[in-house]
């Protein structure tokens, strides 16, 4: 049950109520953007899958079992972009003008580094979209290599950069990176 003594319902110090998904009475709600004016937005997100050796050398060599494994990992994170909002409870759904997935492979960390980008042109960011199209190509990566290492770790999942709307431009500070 919500506390009724904070804006948010939460109690929580310092909390501002314009950021919650609770009404005036503390129920859940999806926020209203009726209001906000259209304006081109866009977000990046990043992540990073850490591979086991016989993985990575089976990435790398186009060689799994389960077939390629980036080309399918790049469908998932946009289709999963584009399902936002049946995956996370209480988002828009939005009109994407554009998602794209890119990967490096990264020898050295037998690593595979995930940059996705979702723009729109909408009332509300696409940072929710940006971040699911990320997770999303991490988990599949994990799932098509996870018969030669059920050890891989996807280690970071953030936001680098969202553009548009109120808020303006925001980026990642270089210290925050993993």
């Amino acid at each position: 049950m919500a506390n009724s003594s904070s804006p948010t319902g939460f109690g929580i110090p310092g909390s501002d109520a314009r950021l919650s998904h609770l009404d005036e009475s503390g129920s859940v709600r999806m926020v209203d953007i009726s209001h906000k004016n259209l304006s081109a937005r866009s977000a990046t997100a990043y992540g990073r899958v850490r591979l086991g050796e016989h993985a990575f050398a089976l990435l790398s060599a186009q060689d799994n079992a389960k077939g390629e494994v980036l080309t399918t990992a790049h469908i998932a994170g946009i289709q999963a972009a584009k399902r936002c909002a049946d995956l996370i409870p209480l988002c828009h759904s939005l009109p994407l003008a554009v998602v794209t997935i890119e990967f490096t492979v990264d020898a050295p960390s037998r690593s595979v580094i995930i940059h996705a980008t979702c723009k729109t042109t909408h009332g509300t960011g696409v940072e929710m979209e940006a971040m699911t199209a990320c997770s999303v190509a991490a988990l599949t990566i994990y799932d098509m290599c996870k018969a030669a290492d059920k050890g891989i770790v996807i280690e970071t999942l953030r936001l680098l950069h969202k553009s548009g709307g109120k808020s303006g431009e925001w980026h990642a500070s270089e210290s925050s990176h993993d």
